[in-house]
């Protein structure tokens, strides 16, 4: 529940410069946030294609996107301008790297929340240090805006979707994929940024063979722009038609997930972008903390799955074990634990 006391912020800026599914936990914010400040102007900083997602929340006032295809530098001025005009009276940065940390001193802002790290942290107002706590990303968040006086209790993430958009999904499915309604349509993601990340490829083509032969399901395959190599062993192992989505623009993707019976994905941006349209989602996690970023509730149809190694959490971008230990965290996980979960979901 948000406070009762108004904030005096009158022009208020959230910053989450990079990653999709980081951007999208914090929608979970942004309720409570407008409920706290219900007269001020906020906007929202981050990278151009995943503020995308953005687009159509009514507790945002405005998306400023930041393009890194335009080059770092230029970009970084164009938007330094930018936020000096629009004369911010607070800016809480959520993701606290060096540009981030200063494009927040940039704006000139009289109160800047950031996390205290060494150096950039002096760009900040009020410093937000870790105290030991485990929290959630979102109540890390949270936690950040709190330093501001600004309390407010993480809710549901939320995309919103338009009526064309979900109309286009209904079309594109209906042309390309013929889901039936007495079969549940499950979507596949079997990529991930970084290789440490992913589930197998061959256990996501037994996986849809399963959801084929023994739920009578269909099986649709999200591909994210780095998955190509992914979704080619998928395919070439699975025994079963599949039908593997292009390459999609954000709001696009997220709109053909929310037409979805379910979705089973690695720790990646899809993850995230199926649950805040509402789909029930499977997460497969290996070297991230799935109680940190999977901040789910089992309620709504969603479950996270990981197995206990030695070597949880590594933080890897790349497994460094060798011999048997290799990749452990993915390959403990069966089909037949996934499958289970499905099915369980499915019975709900």
């Amino acid at each position: 529940m948000v406070s009762d006391v108004h904030t005096p912020y009158r022009r208020i800026l959230l910053t989450r410069m990079k990653f999709i599914g980081d951007i999208v936990l914090t929608t979970s914010l942004l309720r409570d946030l407008r409920a706290a400040c219900p007269d001020a102007f906020i906007a929202f900083l981050g990278e151009k294609n995943a503020v995308a997602l953005l687009e159509g929340n009514p507790f945002l006032d405005e998306i400023i996107p930041f393009d890194f295809s335009r080059g770092p530098f230029l970009e970084q001025l164009r938007v330094a301008f930018l936020l000096r005009r629009r004369k911010f009276d607070l800016v809480v940065d959520l993701f606290g790297n060096p540009r981030s940390a200063l494009l927040s001193w940039i704006s000139g802002a009289k109160t800047r929340v950031g996390p205290d790290r060494r150096g950039r942290g002096r760009l900040y107002t009020l410093r937000v240090s870790d105290d030991g706590v485990r929290r959630t990303a979102p109540e890390f968040h949270a936690r950040t805006l709190a330093a501001a006086g600004i309390r407010v209790k993480p809710g549901k993430t939320e995309i919103y979707l338009t009526g064309e958009e979900k109309q286009a999904a209904d079309a594109f499915l209906k042309e390309n994929v013929r889901p039936e309604a007495n079969r549940p349509l499950v979507c596949l993601h079997p990529g991930a940024t970084w290789p440490a990340k992913k589930w197998p490829a061959c256990r996501f083509a037994a996986l849809a063979d399963a959801i084929v032969n023994d739920l009578k399901g269909k099986v649709v395959i999200a591909a994210g722009p780095g998955d190509g190599e992914s979704v080619s062993a998928l395919v070439s192992h699975a025994r079963v038609p599949v039908s593997v989505l292009p390459v999609l623009p954000l709001r696009a993707l997220a709109a053909l997930l929310s037409r979805c019976t379910l979705m089973v994905a690695n720790d990646a941006g899809p993850m995230h972008i199926a649950v805040a349209v509402g789909t029930p989602t499977i997460g497969i996690f290996g070297p991230g903390e799935e109680d940190i970023w999977f901040p789910y509730d089992s309620a709504d149809g969603h479950r996270a799955l990981r197995k206990d190694v030695p070597c949880h959490p590594c933080h890897l971008d790349f497994c460094t074990r060798q011999g048997d230990g290799y990749m452990e965290c993915m390959n403990l996980l069966s089909v037949d634990e996934v499958l289970h979960a499905i099915k369980s979901l499915l019975a709900r």
